[in-house]
């Protein structure tokens, strides 16, 4: 997060930082007509108190497509994913999803409408076993469609076809204290699809994982693109989500400093920069 009193000079190094962002989204033809996206941010701001957490910022996401949202820790990341997602009212700006205004929708009403998300730090039921969790997570009144499946069968077979998509199917009576953190993330992604969603954002999947299971977890999240879904990714581990996304949005201290394709941001000096000077 950055201060709403930071110097003049940070906050017109941003302006500038953004300014060249959108320059070279155009020039790369990164930037997709947003009439057509499933979810376009516009100017979107969220202050606490004298901070400034997210900083007019403003991307799109188009049908079908894998975009990785990236920055460095306190960027801003998690606190435009609440905005998204109607957990936090926005400060300034909006927020559409399929052509419709859902600025400061709550929630709930967001899962309903189709956009889910999954959290960095896991928050199952500890007393029940993983085909409960999915199957409480279950939203009735939307059709289901991962796998095929369209409101056909029992709840338990649809919680269990959740999980063997995910890759717990021989888990299903364990409780999640006996889930390996790989089984415990998979967990995550169950209770998100559950939901039926169309739109997900999916929280740091790569965290904590061993390089197999990154790959095993970028594999799954490739096939439901295939099978519909459009994701926004946020993660840490570079290599693996590069290797994942379409095209990636930067941010740091809450504004945008970069779009492009991963080849693109990849030889970003500014993103460079933004990570201490490493090499992306």
């Amino acid at each position: 997060m950055s201060s709403g009193t930071a110097a003049g000079s940070d906050d017109s190094d941003l302006a500038e930082n953004a300014k060249k962002a959108d320059d070279r989204s155009i020039d790369e033809g990164s930037a997709t007509d947003a009439a057509d996206d499933v979810l376009v941010v516009e100017g979107l701001t969220k202050r606490f108190g004298g901070l400034t957490a997210v900083d007019d910022l403003s991307f799109s996401v188009a049908e079908g497509e894998i975009m990785g949202f990236i920055g460095p820790n306190g960027a801003g990341k998690s606190t435009t994913f609440n905005c998204i997602t109607g957990r936090f009212p926005p400060t300034k700006g909006s927020v559409r999803y399929r052509g419709e205004d859902v600025t400061g929708v709550p929630a709930h009403e967001m899962v309903k409408r189709g956009l889910a998300r999954t959290f960095q730090s896991f928050r199952p039921l500890g007393d029940r076993s993983v085909l409960a969790n999915v199957a409480l997570a279950l939203v009735p009144d939307r059709l289901f469609s991962i796998a095929g499946l369209r409101g056909q069968g029992t709840t338990r077979e649809r919680a269990s076809e959740i999980c063997r998509r995910v890759g717990l199917g021989d888990r299903l009576s364990q409780t999640p204290d006996e889930l390996p953190h790989a089984g415990l993330l998979r967990l995550e992604l169950g209770r998100a699809l559950a939901t039926d969603p169309d739109l997900l954002l999916v929280d740091e999947p790569f965290a904590g994982l061993s390089g197999p299971e990154v790959e095993s977890v970028a594999g799954l999240l490739e096939e439901l693109r295939e099978e519909g879904l459009t994701l926004v990714v946020v993660d840490h581990n570079m290599r693996g989500l590069l290797s994942l996304i379409d095209r990636a949005v930067v941010i740091q201290f809450g504004a945008k400093i970069a779009e492009g394709t991963p080849e693109a941001i990849r030889s970003d000096e500014t993103v460079q920069q933004a990570y201490l000077g490493g090499e992306v």
